[in-house]
Parts: C-alpha cells; sequence; structure tokens
C-alpha cells in the first residue's frame, strides 16, 4: 500500500505509482503486460533524471495548442493511465474540450466496463469506446486497437495517446490525423510516427498539460499556431535522446 512509503524516500513518486498499478492489476483495470511496459518506461524514466525536461514541457506546450485548435480531439485510455491518472485525464478532457474513449491492447468487456466506471467515477459524462454498436475498424492493424469508436477516435483530427503500440500510431497519422504521444521510450515507433512525442512519465505530463491548458485557452489563435510551427519532433526527440545519453 502506498501509504507504507515514507514520503522522504528518494523515489517515493516511483514507488507510489507502482503501487497504483498493482492496486490497479488487482482491479483488473491493468494487465500483467502493462506492469511490464511500465517497467521498461521507468527504466527510460530513471535515465531522465525522474523530472519533466525543458524539452518535454515544450512538447507539452505544443501540444495542449494542438488540442485547443482541433476541431474534435480525442483522448485514447488504456488500463495503465486509467489506473495511474484517471481524475486527471478527465480534468484535461474537459479543459481542452476533448471526448474521451476506453481503447485497449488486450480488450475485454469487462475490462472495458471497469476502466469507464473509473472515468465516469471521475466526473466524465461520455465515455467511449465501451459499446460495440460504435465500433468501427483500422484496416491494416491486427491488433484489438484496430477497433475504434465511430463517434470518438475515428472521427477525430487529434488523438492523444500513451503506452501505445506503434502499428495503430502510424495507421492513425496516414489518415490524416494529428497523433500526440506520451512516451517514455524515444525510441519507440509510437514516437518516431507521433506527430508531437511527450518524452515525460505521464504523472508529471498531465497535470503540466492542464495547467498550460488553463493558460493558453486564453491567448490568441495566432499565438497558438505560431508555437505549433516552430516546433519540431524529430529535434524534441534527438535532445531527449542526448539527455538520456547524459544520464546512462
Amino acid at each position: 500500500m502506498t501509504h507504507k512509503i515514507p514520503l522522504n524516500h528518494p523515489r517515493a513518486s516511483s514507488l507510489i505509482i507502482r503501487e497504483k498499478l498493482i492496486d490497479g492489476f488487482n482491479r483488473g483495470i491493468v494487465v500483467p503486460q502493462g506492469l511490464i511496459a511500465h517497467g521498461r518506461g521507468e527504466a527510460f524514466d530513471y535515465l531522465l533524471g525522474e523530472k519533466t525536461t525543458k524539452y518535454a514541457y515544450n512538447a507539452e506546450k505544443v501540444a495542449v495548442c494542438i488540442l485547443l485548435l482541433s476541431d474534435k480531439s480525442t483522448i485514447s485510455i488504456n488500463g495503465n493511465t486509467a489506473a495511474l491518472g484517471a481524475k486527471d485525464l478527465v480534468k484535461l478532457s474537459y479543459v481542452t474540450k476533448s471526448r474521451i474513449e476506453v481503447n485497449l491492447f488486450h480488450r475485454s468487456v469487462a475490462r472495458s466496463n471497469a476502466i469507464a466506471r473509473i472515468l465516469r467515477k471521475e466526473g466524465s459524462h461520455e465515455v467511449l469506446g465501451v459499446h460495440t454498436k460504435a465500433k468501427s475498424i483500422i484496416y491494416g492493424i491486427s491488433s484489438n486497437r484496430k477497433f475504434v469508436d465511430k463517434e470518438g477516435i475515428m472521427d477525430s483530427d487529434t488523438v492523444l495517446v500513451a503506452l501505445e503500440d506503434g502499428d495503430r500510431t502510424e495507421s492513425l497519422v496516414s489518415m490524416g490525423k494529428k497523433v500526440i504521444s506520451v512516451d517514455l521510450n524515444p525510441l519507440s515507433r509510437t514516437a518516431i510516427a507521433s506527430n508531437v512525442t511527450i518524452i515525460d512519465n505521464i504523472m508529471r505530463a498531465i497535470p503540466n498539460m492542464i495547467r498550460l491548458s488553463e493558460q493558453l485557452v486564453k491567448k490568441q489563435k495566432s499565438y497558438l499556431q505560431s508555437l505549433i510551427k516552430n516546433f519540431d519532433n524529430k529535434e524534441n526527440i534527438r535532445n531527449s535522446l542526448l539527455i538520456i545519453k547524459k544520464g546512462i
């Protein structure tokens, strides 16, 4: 339990995240594969100094600009993100006027409904991706991630994803959608294929994006557009890799 972790422990936040995921696993929200995926990301986070770098923060700012300028944006939720930050993800959806969709690689009706209940408990009025009647298919993908909500991801111009599998990200980009990813691994297919790659822990990234949204929503569209225009995602990834190299 998280209350047993001394808050003055040098890696208390990392240990608390682990406990949240274990709790999510016990509740049927997180799958074993999700625990493994988190472990891989945690290794990168350690090399990044377990803090938001200036490059990650800049990517978060640009991501918020894209969400605020989008006509129809959707935040894709999986088991790990629901277990770690459902409340913040729901808040981000409101401040950016984005929809929320449950989308799982290891899909089951029970797991999808359990995640949807958590999101509704945290204040989401509408959770997409749980009703089979609204199901659309992204062709060319073999995994369950090919099933998306026709009112959510399929109809969106911008999609925010975390812990994504690269094939769907590549497909979404090829469909003309802007993809924002939160991925601690800058070498993943998701990171490389995304329009904006936030190389940060989701527990830091989403709160940062909420604060940025509350600030940037007051700015002129031309200002948001200028930030997007001046952003180079390849350079963002390259600079993040240099920080990881220094961490090694």
